[in-house]
């Protein structure tokens, strides 16, 4: 599903990502994992062009991803950031709704949309005429999920998703996501700096260090065959 091949990215004389390249297959969720600074987030926002590359490639389902303009494939590809972004002037079902107005949805079919998230989500319908700051930081991140699953990208990208979260509703909240059908047929991309979070939902794994790739492979191939002494200690 995503192809990426020797991307980079300079910021001035600063090189942030090093020649990178992985491969996501369809259905399958990748982790970026690294200290603070390592180009993984960087890494993230070049696959739907928040930032352009320096150089490289980035394909989704085959189709370089400057085949189109930034915004349209924005709407094509779900986002979620830590704290869940969401609007916070607008309610929960308006924030659910923005990017199937965008594409011009009918009136009907963004609220049965909206209905059946709701119900996938487990969140009650009470909450579709509140705003972000009357809802519960887990409330949020789901409504957030929600958002980015809304239109059914065959991609989700996820910053940091769960890093507002205290450590109980952290665990409690990405377990259960996880095991969401409507996200396990979605092509999953995440960026993080905790490991038990990447060893428990990645089918593979991208270590990153001062903007180059460690290691990559399986949860099992960091647990049994570490690359070196960073990956080492970086795991713990």
């Amino acid at each position: 599903m995503i192809h990426v091949r020797h991307l980079s990215k300079q910021f001035g004389k600063q090189t942030a990502v090093n020649d990178v390249s992985f491969e996501v297959a369809k259905g399958n969720n990748l982790v970026l994992l690294g200290t603070s600074g390592c180009g993984k987030t960087t890494t993230l926002k070049m696959i739907n062009r928040l930032i352009e590359p320096s150089g490289g490639e980035i394909a989704i389902n085959g189709v370089n991803v400057r085949q189109q303009d930034g915004p349209t494939l924005r709407r094509t590809i779900g986002y979620v950031v830590q704290e869940s972004g969401l609007f916070p002037h607008y309610t929960v079902a308006d924030n659910i709704a923005v990017v199937p107005n965008l594409l011009n949805w009918s009136a009907d079919q963004i609220r049965e949309r909206i209905l059946e998230l709701m119900q996938t989500l487990r969140l009650p319908e009470t909450l579709l005429n509140r705003y972000p700051d009357e809802l519960s930081g887990g409330q949020r991140q789901r409504i957030g999920l929600a958002r980015a699953l809304a239109v059914r990208p065959p991609v989700v990208l996820m910053d940091e998703p769960f890093g507002a979260l205290d450590p109980y509703t952290r665990r409690h909240i990405r377990r259960e996501l996880f095991e969401l059908d409507e996200l396990r047929q979605t092509t999953v991309v995440l960026v993080t700096h905790d490991v038990q979070e990447a060893l428990e939902i990645a089918d593979q794994i991208v270590l990153m260090d001062k903007g180059k790739i460690v290691q990559a492979g399986t949860p099992d191939d960091f647990r049994l065959r570490p690359a070196n002494d960073f990956v080492r200690d970086f795991l713990g």
